[in-house]
């Protein structure tokens, strides 16, 4: 389409016009820009940061001034100062003596390492007795109770059995078979001696006497083996006869009793049983990779989980043999009781000792606390105590062996370090609010 000389003219006048306005607006900004430079270079930094957050792309970050450079530097070491810092638990002398804080010093100390097993305390079997009464019958009296320490010998129960009256009564008979073959032996031999009577009577008496003893000795043996008395058959009251006095076997204490007074009891029923508390095993398994480590004689220490109770023993009898379902092998300790403090059921750890060592460095058991998952113990400074973080190592009962973290000669918190625990958490909560 062509265009006229008025519209060309007019189109030229548009762009030369555009051309001088863009030229004034350029000349402005220099003469602005030479006055306030520093105002706008900030400026321009400011929009130029909220420009790169806002497209998204990764511009380096304008160089902070040098007089901050250092003070960045200090508040990043000042976290890694703190956390390598122990922490102190300001007390006075007079606070630590109040709370009963023992203190002591680490050094060196024979050690015995040990490997535990969990155990309990059951009776003794070589010393436990399940009382049967033998003959079958009723329970006439039972005087003796549960829990009750009984004496050897002592009666338990009274049983009237028809059993018994039968051969105490085989007896009598054979004892006055006896009586009588003894007489007539007596007079046989005086006759024969005077030769009145054959030989022949005189040996028949013979005879007849020496099978009247046997049947007397054979009644004995029979009562003997029930453990019943002669004496109710030697007397011959009435009404005697059938009574079986039910003993204890030897000293102990009873332990379980299934008896009661008119009871009907079985010649084979354990009524009574009685356990001499003065001798308990301690009872542990052991798996086979242990095996070598526990043996016939070794020392082992006891301890209660339910008290501080100890005791020392010896291993008396490792088991030949691993539990099919288990593949582990029973031991025993044999422990004397004498008062009566190992109860049978009672969980105990059982510690097996090994050979005696040196060790350079050693605390107390009770001084190592677990604190923020880790064994630390708490080291006596100028004005309190530092938290010491520590590795353990063997373990000698109330000695701990440390094979990092402390010296030989450190003063350390020994008794109620717990305290000292508690009042390092309290600090803790305190500065996180």
């Amino acid at each position: 389409m062509a265009i006229s000389k008025q519209q060309r003219a007019a189109v030229v006048a548009i762009l030369v016009a555009g051309l001088l306005g863009g030229a004034a607006i350029l000349f402005t900004g220099k003469g602005g820009g030479s006055g306030e430079a520093g105002h706008e270079h900030g400026e321009h930094a400011e929009q130029g940061e909220h420009a790169d957050h806002g497209d998204g792309h990764a511009h380096d970050q304008p160089a902070s001034s040098p007089a901050s450079a250092p003070a960045a530097a200090a508040a990043a070491a000042a976290p890694a100062q703190a956390a390598d810092q122990p922490h102190v638990i300001r007390l006075t002398p007079e606070q630590v003596q109040q709370a009963g804080i023992g203190i002591a010093t680490a050094g060196p100390a024979p050690l015995r390492g040990s490997v535990d097993f969990p155990g309990e305390i059951r009776f003794n079997d070589d010393r436990t007795a399940h009382v049967v009464p033998r003959v079958a019958g009723v329970a006439q009296a039972v005087p003796a109770n549960l829990g009750e320490q009984v004496a050897k010998g002592q009666v338990l129960a009274v049983i009237a059995s028809t059993a018994l009256a039968e051969q105490r009564s085989e007896l009598l008979a054979a004892q006055r078979r006896e009586a009588l073959a003894r007489a007539t032996y007596a007079r046989e031999k005086t006759l024969w001696q005077e030769k009145i009577s054959a030989e022949q009577d005189y040996q028949q008496a013979r005879t007849a006497l020496e099978e009247a003893q046997i049947a007397v000795q054979n009644a004995r043996q029979k009562l003997v083996a029930i453990g019943a008395s002669e004496s109710a058959a030697q007397d011959g009251k009435g009404g005697s006869l059938n009574q079986f006095a039910l003993r204890a076997p030897f000293d102990g204490i009873i332990v379980e009793k299934h008896l009661s007074l008119g009871e009907a009891v079985k010649e084979d029923a354990s009524v009574f049983t009685i356990s001499d508390l003065s001798s308990v095993w301690a009872e542990f398994v052991v798996s086979a990779r242990d095996l070598d480590q526990v043996r016939v004689g070794e020392t082992v220490r006891i301890r209660s989980t339910a008290s501080e109770t100890q005791a020392e023993g010896k291993v008396s009898y490792v088991g030949a043999l691993l539990g099919e379902q288990t593949r582990t092998a029973k031991a025993r300790v044999t422990l004397a009781n004498p008062g009566m403090a190992w109860r049978p059921g009672l969980f105990v750890t059982v510690s097996v000792l090994g050979a005696a060592a040196q060790v350079p460095v050693t605390v107390e058991a009770d001084a190592v606390q677990q604190v923020d998952g880790r064994s630390a113990v708490f080291v006596a400074v100028p004005g309190g105590f530092a938290v010491q973080p520590v590795k353990t190592g063997r373990s000698g009962g109330k000695l701990v062996e440390i094979t990092e973290g402390l010296q030989a000669g450190a003063r350390y918190a020994a008794a109620n370090s717990f305290i000292l625990k508690s009042e390092l958490g309290k600090a803790s909560a305190g500065h996180e609010h």
